[in-house]
Parts: structure tokens; C-alpha cells; sequence
């Protein structure tokens, strides 16, 4: 089954049945429930189509599909908030769909963000075919599309300036825990994006790791291997990332695990659930 790119409108919302294949790969499982989405979503039931369609991100995280129409529907019914978050989940991963920004700076408007509105708009090439969108978009914004990007660029130019022991990393999803590893690359926890983001020495940012096991990620530590080890709060368990980026549960029943610390063969980890802290060996 090939898929593709169902594009839900804002006053008419169509869902096409029609697939085309995209780069990512995509469990059948994910696959079904993005089928369900669809149905859920053509007979008005929208809660479930919402999390049809969120099943299906967590199968396959990079199912782009599934996450345009997951955000499309969160905006239609009027949940911009959760819509601009996944529309960032689809820029984090194709940061040259072009309409995935469009909809992120529309959101921005939206909530009242006018800065970040343009800095996505400033993503936006002339060549795009939301170019003329976006010009519209900047239009409410008292400006053009031209001084967007002058301005970004501008901007971007005075970064470049800023000495390697000052700077911000910016646009992350409510960042908790930080770990580095011998080689200087920086690992973040993303809390509210239930994922791990790797920032090279040279600044360069990827998304490192997006699996549905992870769930309120916060403390994270590193051994001397490179294994990741990470406080999943929210599931209550702590997870062991390998250096490749394979994802395993090493300890579950851990009541709202928050900080880890390892001392040689010795993890411990604060449990806020039971006010205790956990010791358990390597």
C-alpha cells in the first residue's frame, strides 16, 4: 500500500484516498491506522480520527502523511496550540515542506506570535508553491516577504558573530535533560516532543531519536560506551538508547523517574513517585 500526503483544508476539509509512495518507511500497522483515520475522519468522528492518526506517528515517526493530517484536523477543530506542535514535528523532519511551514507560520499568527511567525515564513523560498500564500500571510503582518527574509537574514549574519561560548539553540520542545559524549555532541531531551535531539560541535541540529516508547523524556546520562540512558517520566521506566540510536526499556516501575546519575557500574535514579532514589547496577 503506497501513501501519500492527504491535504486537509481549514472551511473544507477533504481527505484523499488516493496514496502515492514517500520516502519514509511505514509499518502495516501504522498504515491501518492511518486508513482509520481517514474513515474516522469522513463520518465526523474527529477524537478518533486524532488518535488514529496519532497511533499511527507512533509506530512510524516519520510518517509525514499521518502527521499533516493529525495537525489539519487539530486546526480545524480549533486546537491551534497541539496543531503547531505538529506541524513542527513534520519541519524537525522535512524541513523543505514547504507547506508544513506555511501552516506553522499561519498558527503563529494565530496565537498572537508575530516573531516566529516570520522566522517560518523566512523558510519559505520564492520558488515555493505557497509562496503567494505566504505572501498574503506576511501581508497581515504589516511587512512583505522580501523584508522577512532581509530581516532573517540580517539576523542569521549576527549569530555567526556570536564567539562558540555564547549562543542559543532555539525551537526545541521543551528541552529537559542534556548529556555530551567524548566526541563534544550535545544529546537534549524534548519533553513535550517525546524525543532526543543530537547538536553537533559545529551547531548542526538532528532529531536523534523519536520512538513511542519514549513518553515525557527528562533526566538523561551517558556511559562510557555511549549508551544513553533516559528518565521517562511520564511512562515511568527508564530507557537505554544505544550509540546507533536503538531504543530498549532497561527498568520499568520507576515512579516518575526525574534525574540519573552513574558513578562507574552504578546507575541511580531520584524516583519523585516514591521519594526515593533507585540504585541499580550496569
Amino acid at each position: 500500500m503506497k501513501l501519500s500526503k492527504k491535504i486537509l483544508l481549514i472551511l473544507i476539509v477533504v481527505i484523499s484516498a488516493v496514496n502515492i509512495s514517500f520516502a519514509a518507511e511505514v509499518s502495516t500497522e501504522a498504515k491501518l491506522q492511518y486508513n482509520k483515520g481517514v474513515d474516522m475522519y469522513r463520518v465526523g468522528r474527529y477524537e478518533e480520527a486524532i488518535e488514529a492518526f496519532r497511533k499511527a506517528t507512533e509506530l512510524s515517526p516519520d510518517y509525514i502523511d499521518a502527521y499533516y493530517n493529525l495537525g489539519s484536523i487539530l486546526e480545524f477543530i480549533k486546537q491551534d496550540d497541539a496543531a503547531l506542535s505538529v506541524f513542527k514535528q513534520i519541519i524537525l523532519r522535512k524541513p523543505t515542506d514547504y507547506e508544513a511551514v506555511y501552516k506553522a507560520a499561519a498558527l503563529s499568527v494565530k496565537l498572537g506570535q508575530p516573531d516566529q511567525a516570520k522566522s517560518y515564513l523566512s523558510l519559505i523560498p520564492q520558488t515555493s508553491i505557497v509562496n503567494s500564500k505566504a505572501q498574503e500571510l506576511a501581508s497581515t503582518l504589516k511587512t512583505d516577504m522580501q523584508t522577512i527574509r532581509q530581516e532573517q537574514k540580517e539576523l542569521n549574519q549576527q549569530s555567526e558573530k556570536i564567539s562558540q561560548t555564547n549562543g542559543v539553540y532555539n525551537n526545541l520542545g521543551s528541552p529537559t535533560g542534556m548529556v555530551t559524549d567524548r566526541n563534544g555532541n550535545l544529546y537534549i531531551a524534548g519533553f513535550s516532543d517525546n524525543a532526543i535531539f543530537k547538536i553537533a560541535p559545529n551547531g548542526e541540529r538532528r532529531l536523534f531519536v523519536k520512538d513511542s516508547r519514549l513518553n515525557g523524556p527528562i533526566g538523561l546520562e551517558i556511559d562510557s560506551a555511549g549508551n544513553i540512558y533516559v528518565a521517562n517520566y511520564n511512562a515511568n521506566n527508564v530507557l537505554k538508547i544505544s550509540s546507533t540510536g536503538v531504543v530498549s526499556v532497561l527498568i520499568g516501575n520507576i515512579p516518575k523517574p526525574y534525574c540519573l546519575h552513574i558513578d562507574g557500574n552504578l546507575l541511580f535514579i531520584s524516583a519523585q513517585g516514591s521519594n526515593s532514589v533507585v540504585r541499580y547496577k550496569l
